[in-house]
């Protein structure tokens, strides 16, 4: 089995808790769905938000979905002039037999204008 990395993202609406649990959770469950992941394929996720989301951590989401014995970490993004706002990221590290061009980076919404090149 190889370690890989999946990249995501996703644009809240809002800074809200329940809508940041919300939109954290259907990234990271299409980030399994379409790399034919289990949670037991998981081995830590690292998460930033922009500097404008402050009502939860994003990691807060993935341990409401179950995922509750892999490392998780969150940090703030870097506030750059003219950035997407309300922006969650994550990296998260995989087992996986998939060659590295086969993975599905998941970048929802208005967020797929952040990566094209690798957005699925």
């Amino acid at each position: 089995m190889a370690v890989r990395a999946v990249r995501g993202a996703v644009q809240l609406e809002r800074d809200e808790a329940g809508h940041m649990e919300e939109q954290v959770g259907v990234l990271l469950t299409a980030v399994l769905e379409r790399n034919d992941l289990a949670t037991d394929d998981l081995i830590s996720i690292w998460f930033t938000a922009t500097p404008d989301l402050h009502s939860d951590f994003p990691a807060a989401a993935a341990r409401k979905l179950g995922i509750v014995d892999v490392p998780l970490i969150c940090a703030q993004e870097l506030d750059i002039e003219g950035a997407l706002p309300r922006v969650v990221r994550i990296l998260a590290h995989i087992e996986s037999d998939r060659p590295r061009a086969d993975i599905a980076h998941v970048y929802l919404g208005a967020a797929a204008a952040l990566r094209k090149d690798i957005a699925q």
